[in-house]
Order: structure tokens, then C-alpha cells, then sequence
């Protein structure tokens, strides 16, 4: 597998990790980029993460036999449309947004004609931090990546992304576009809309900052993800609006029943709560090779 060009639209973390990745595997022979900012794509250019900087997603995509799209999830549409005329129908065109119903609407709109060329795709990889400074080409390795195809998606298209993702070290899975905004509302944006309310809950208080300092290694890691980009997750969590509420009303019933139990000093009930879900916390594997759509 060898890829001519590679656009890069979005010069950012998962972008530039994909970027890299690729490079390393020896699978292209060339990376164009683009990012709305200039500086941005100044320092892809000089951290060698590409190789031609663009001035317009056009120019970038223009002879590109793969694209992906690496933007926050609401400016999906709008990189779709720029893109829409200068991509070859040859091309793969992926994504790389965490949500999925909004993008595939959003392709739906855009595309027209080059609607089959679309794989949505979302690698379950990031760190907390952002920024093309931190992209590194082993970011994908043992991470699932989740592709959402479209009944118009070309088969061949669909078993490239999958090539693709495997290249770069993913074990790759699909779901429809709705099983996958469901499943991750439940594994992913809930825990960061929980980590997001715990920070600002112990902020409100007077003494909050102070509580902070005495966090040991069990605040560290249960409060990791609040430390996400914020406009990354504002839009996520806007995108996925519905499904969000659905899991944040199912975590608001498990805490009553805790509540409940703290209240009436019922230990029993306590310890039956935290064994079930400590038993099913232990049976987990980061890197399980279980299919997500089980999940769903």
C-alpha cells in the first residue's frame, strides 16, 4: 500500500499523528497540509510533520489520493464543501471527528457526487494535551478505530480505510454512525462531562484550590480528562446533544442509588454497588480486542 499524496486538513494532534504514522510506515510519498492558521501550518512545515503547506483546502487536496480530515466536529461541513470540487473520485477522504450521526450529515450535504468516496473513521486515541508539538507516529498503535460507512461508500474505499488504520497499528472495527454515537456518549463523552463538573464543582467551593494540592494518584487519574481541549469538547458535546443527556440521566440514577444508600447508612447495599462495578472495572481491557458494537 503506497499512497502518492497525503492531504492533511488540520494540522493538529491526531492529524499530525497520522501524518507521522504513515511517513513511518514508508505508505506516502508525499503530505500536503492545510490549517486555518498560518503558524500552525508554519510549524507542521518545520517539525517535518509535512511537506507542502497550503494556503486553502483546495490547493491541499488538489492530486491527493488520500485525505483526511483532522478539524473539530462542527467545522466538518464547511471543510467538506471547500474540499468538495478538488477531490479526485478516486480518492479516500476520511475523518477523524468523535461523533459521527453530525458528520455523516454533514457529508450528506457537502459531497454530493463524492459522497462515496467518504469513510467516517474515529481512532480511539488522544492525550489531554493538543497541538501539532505533540503528534508522535506511534499515537494509533494497539487503538481501536471505529469506521461508520455509508451505504453509498464504495466497498473498496471501506477495506482501504481499514488497511489503512491497520498500517498505522489500529485494530479497526465498524458500527453504524447511531451504535457509535450511543457507545461513546456512554465510554467516552460522559466521563469527560464527569470530569469536567468534578473540576469546576471543587473550584465553586472557597476552599477548592486548596483541596486540589491534597489530590493523590487517585484524583490524578479520574480527573486526567478534564484537562481536554475546550473547544475539541464543546463540540462534541454539543454534536452529540442527545445521546449525551441519555448517559448523563442513566449516571444521574446510579448516583441516587449510592445517595440513597450513604443516606440510610445501608452498608450492604453500599458494597453491593461498588463490588459490581469494581468487578466489571477489573474484567476491562484498555486494549480488549472485544467488538465495541457489543457494547451498543
Amino acid at each position: 500500500m503506497k499512497f502518492e499524496r497525503l492531504a492533511l486538513i488540520g494540522c493538529g494532534l491526531m492529524g499530525g499523528s497520522f501524518a507521522l504514522a504513515l511517513r513511518a510506515q514508508g505508505c506516502v510519498n508525499e503530505i500536503t497540509g492545510f490549517s486555518a492558521s498560518q503558524a500552525t501550518r508554519q510549524r507542521a512545515l518545520a517539525l517535518q510533520v509535512i511537506d507542502r503547506a497550503c494556503d486553502s483546502i483546495a490547493q491541499a487536496v488538489e492530486g491527493a489520493d488520500l485525505v483526511l480530515l483532522a478539524v473539530p466536529v462542527r467545522a466538518t461541513e464547511a471543510c467538506l464543501q471547500a474540499l468538495r470540487t478538488a477531490l479526485s473520485p478516486h480518492a479516500l477522504l476520511m475523518d477523524v471527528g468523535s461523533t459521527k450521526g453530525d458528520v455523516v450529515a454533514a457529508a450528506r450535504a457537502a459531497l454530493g457526487e463524492r459522497l462515496p468516496c467518504f469513510v467516517p473513521a474515529h481512532p480511539i486515541a488522544d492525550k489531554e494535551v493538543a497541538g501539532i508539538e505533540h503528534a508522535e507516529a506511534t499515537l494509533y498503535q494497539q487503538r481501536k478505530t471505529i469506521l461508520t460507512p455509508l451505504p453509498e461508500t464504495q466497498a473498496d474505499h471501506v477495506q482501504l480505510a481499514r488497511e489503512v488504520w491497520e498500517r498505522v497499528g489500529s485494530t479497526v472495527f465498524e458500527l453504524s454512525p447511531e451504535a457509535h454515537d450511543a457507545t461513546f456518549a456512554a465510554v467516552s463523552h460522559l466521563p469527560h462531562l464527569l470530569a469536567f463538573a468534578a473540576i469546576n464543582a471543587l473550584l465553586a467551593q472557597p476552599q477548592g484550590h486548596a483541596m486540589m494540592q491534597m489530590g493523590g494518584p487517585g484524583f490524578r487519574d479520574y480527573s486526567r480528562i478534564a484537562a481536554s481541549a475546550p473547544a475539541v469538547w464543546r463540540d462534541i458535546l454539543l454534536m452529540n446533544q442527545q445521546e449525551v443527556l441519555v448517559q448523563s440521566r442513566h449516571f444521574r440514577a446510579a448516583l441516587a442509588q449510592l445517595e440513597s444508600a450513604i443516606e440510610t447508612q445501608d452498608a450492604t447495599a453500599i458494597e453491593q454497588l461498588i463490588e459490581q462495578a469494581s468487578v466489571a472495572r477489573a474484567a476491562w481491557q484498555l486494549n480488549g480486542l472485544s467488538d465495541p458494537s457489543d457494547a451498543a
